[in-house]
């Protein structure tokens, strides 16, 4: 799980562990990590930390040299000037956005599919959004609505290449959360939110993939 020391990936890493996965929580900060995951070991969790930036490839590298996985959740993501228009959206705003939102997940997951492949096992789960769905997007935070496209696109290029591997990759739209990101006056709580990202996590082997879910429906790109 990236970004899962607070919010959404907090939640999610809860609800997997809770099914009696052993779930690997990372966040950019070591501490951070480490205090997200012995939080949910009170609860008698199995969850341990690690450090993992997704804008640094030695970071996923190292990572992935140590630990395997069977399943993946991307997570880590960043909003950047969530007011701005596009024409007043700066080039600089667009790469600090895609460095986090697509390049981390796609980097994260080259790092860690080939060897769900090779086992023929595997979930990758793309944490995405409504703003980033084209048949509905809108003018909002456009950096971060077109980082969510890109994503979606991902997943289906990824789906496609593994789904005779037992494979499975999906995006989500989580709906619109009470986290920092989303604030305080979002209509849906975590556990809400982590819902379908659990599910998605969890398919059985004819379960679905390529698709972009909410509320475990397929809705459209």
């Amino acid at each position: 799980m990236t970004g899962g020391n607070r919010g959404i990936g907090l939640e999610v890493c809860r609800q997997l562990a809770a099914t009696g996965l052993r779930v690997i929580l990372t966040a950019r900060d070591p501490g951070r990590a480490e205090a997200a995951a012995r939080d949910l070991r009170k609860d008698g969790l199995d969850v341990a930390a690690e450090t993992l930036d997704v804008t640094d490839e030695a970071s996923i590298r190292a990572l992935s040299q140590r630990i395997e996985v069977d399943v993946l959740v991307n997570n880590a993501a960043i909003i950047v000037r969530e007011g701005a228009t596009m024409i007043g959206t700066a080039i600089d705003d667009l790469r600090t956005t895609f460095e986090t939102n697509v390049f981390g997940a796609v980097a994260v997951a080259l790092a860690f599919v080939p060897g769900m492949v090779a086992r023929r096992y595997g979930r990758v789960v793309n944490v995405s959004s409504g703003a980033g769905q084209l048949s509905t997007m809108t003018t909002y935070a456009p950096a971060y609505s077109m980082s969510k496209a890109a994503l979606n696109a991902f997943t289906r290029l990824l789906a496609e290449e593994t789904r005779r591997n037992g494979v499975l990759v999906n995006s989500v739209d989580p709906g619109w959360v009470r986290t920092r990101m989303g604030g305080s006056s979002a209509p849906r709580s975590v556990e809400q939110g982590a819902d379908t990202i659990v599910w998605l996590a969890t398919l059985p082997a004819k379960g679905p993939t390529g698709g972009f879910f909410r509320d475990k429906r397929q809705i459209d790109w």
